[in-house]
């Protein structure tokens, strides 16, 4: 069942990816498709309500739900902002820095301190950096600070930092049933989502609305694809097998740079897989530490 679970979450990941991507090529604002993703997870979870008992859910539960839905609405509009600006074979590779992040926050919150094998992780992880800049950029100096001044990576280093913070929270409220933490999850980011629509964004909600109508469907298939991956994804924290998802998770860096040249014909892709590979190790060396 792990496997059914962590390969359930890979999939509908990836695939949501792509349909993000292709949503915001089409001109809709990444934090706008955000916004629909969240109705349409509502949508989803308002039915299961009735199937909750609210008696049983507990004070800590719902600071915890809250706090977690607060910051993966950020993380997620931090994501489709990335793939807006970034290639996903960028995007791809750099999902390895969760891990980085994991181990910062453990060394900040729970006083860990990291092995040699950790510390080699990391710097294989950063050294694959060097790989996803272009060409070009790799004579100039300071290879890596080019990459961070990517305003497209900017976006994506914050989402990962968001949402290895909520994931604290996230796996806290799994304590009070998946089900729950899928239902309310659902539900409180949707407000969330829309109020940052409408300070982000005040005077375009309607022309977005209009763009809509003719990606409904790619709307509704992005928000049942993240529901049913966040599901999968609170299953795994409820069974504790948070390292061994995220060590499998790092095959879907290699499969978003092939898709990147297969779907959006992005280029570099040799160079893009030798750094999807080498930060892919340096993130095994980090979980395995």
């Amino acid at each position: 069942m792990e496997l059914l679970y962590v390969f359930g979450r890979l999939m509908f990941s990836l695939a949501s990816t792509v349909y993000q991507k292709k949503l915001a090529q089409h001109g809709l604002h990444p934090f706008y498709i955000v916004a629909a993703t969240y109705l349409v997870l509502g949508v989803l979870a308002a039915p299961l309500l009735y199937a909750i008992d609210f008696g049983s859910l507990r004070h800590d539960f719902w600071l915890n739900i809250w706090l977690a839905s607060l910051f993966d609405v950020a993380g997620w509009m931090f994501l489709v902002l990335s793939l807006s600006k970034t290639d996903l074979s960028v995007f791809g590779p750099l999902n390895a820095y969760k891990v980085v992040a994991s181990m910062l926050l453990a060394i900040l919150f729970l006083n860990e301190v990291p092995s040699m094998q950790g510390l080699l992780g990391v710097l294989l992880i950063i050294a694959g950096s060097f790989f996803l800049m272009p060409s070009a950029a790799s004579s100039q100096a300071g290879v890596v600070s080019g990459l961070l001044r990517d305003k497209g990576v900017q976006a994506r280093f914050l989402s990962i930092f968001l949402f290895s913070v909520g994931t604290v929270f996230l796996k806290k409220s799994v304590a009070g049933g998946v089900l729950e933490t899928m239902v309310f999850w659902s539900l409180i980011g949707l407000p969330l989502v829309l109020l940052s629509n409408y300070f982000f964004l005040p005077n375009t909600v309607q022309e977005q609305m209009k763009a809509t109508k003719q990606h409904l469907h790619s709307i509704s298939l992005i928000g049942v694809m993240v529901f049913a991956m966040q599901y999968f994804t609170l299953l795994l924290l409820a069974n504790m097998l948070v390292a061994y998802a995220l060590a499998l998770f790092q095959l879907g860096m290699v499969l978003q740079v092939l898709i990147g040249y297969r779907v959006f014909n992005e280029k570099d892709i040799a160079r893009k897989l030798l750094a999807s590979l080498v930060m892919m190790a340096g993130s095994l060396l980090v979980l395995m530490h």
